[in-house]
């Protein structure tokens, strides 16, 4: 099974120890493009379809990637399923007619994730810069632990905030403002998110040892008190659920 990416990210930029952590942590090649080919020359403006058939000429099917052509989507539903069993995040879907631009994913690459959901507790939150400037933009957010009665940090987001959802918070959370320190103001704990995020990483920055990735706001839950909100023990299940 494919490591977490945070952990793959032990072997990069090494330089002392690296045969020790060749020895701890093997990692194995696979390819799903190619963007130049000897006596070819770049490939890159090619068609992704065209650049596929030169990598299947050249790399043995072992080392590459699985990939599904397909319009139909149970197809590529199915095909979704089988890479989340195999330990995968998801899918990249990739259009055929697309050249590579390096840095740019526009709609030629769309990610495909079954993304996971809590509700959570707003524990802070910071002024928004830029376009968001004035608005109290970026949540710092929290799980309940029944056993301490607080709540534990597990990352922040300023994602999926319309601007309608940035005014309404700006205005709640300011009526419950605690203290402030720099840009980041404080608040009571009352105020219950629906976060949705592609899975849970070990982290050393927050009390849990975990983080969200890739966290961004659903909506907000006024219907719901901070007591409702998701537990510790629902993150480390499906943090389990995760490494399983």
């Amino acid at each position: 099974r494919p490591h977490p990416f945070q952990v793959t990210m032990r072997r990069f930029g090494r330089s002392k120890d690296v045969a020790a952590a060749r020895r701890e942590l093997p990692l194995s090649s696979f390819f799903f493009d190619c963007l130049y080919r000897d006596g070819e020359g770049a490939l890159i403006g090619l068609p992704y379809a065209q650049r596929a058939e030169r990598l299947a000429s050249i790399v043995p099917e072992r080392q590459r990637l699985p990939r599904l052509v397909t319009r139909d989507p149970e197809d590529a539903d199915r095909f979704l399923r089988q890479a989340l069993a195999a330990g995968h995040e998801g899918l990249m879907a990739k259009s055929l007619e697309a050249p590579y631009m390096a840095g740019h994913r526009g709609f030629h690459w769309l990610k495909l994730k079954a993304a996971e959901t809590l509700d959570l507790v707003i524990l802070a939150v910071e002024w928004g810069s830029g376009r968001r400037q004035g608005w109290l933009s970026n949540l710092h957010l929290g799980a309940r632990d029944p056993e301490s009665g607080r709540f534990v940090m597990l990352g922040k987001t300023f994602k999926g905030l319309t601007d309608t959802m940035l005014r309404w918070q700006t205005e709640t959370l300011l009526a419950l403002e605690t203290s402030r320190d720099g840009h980041i103001v404080h608040v009571r704990p009352e105020i219950v998110v629906e976060i949705a995020f592609s899975d849970l990483q070990e982290s050393p920055r927050y009390p849990a040892g975990l983080a969200l990735r890739f966290a961004r706001v659903k909506r907000h839950r006024p219907d719901k008190l901070a007591a409702e909100a998701d537990t510790l023990g629902t993150v480390m299940e499906i943090f389990r659920r995760q490494r399983a």
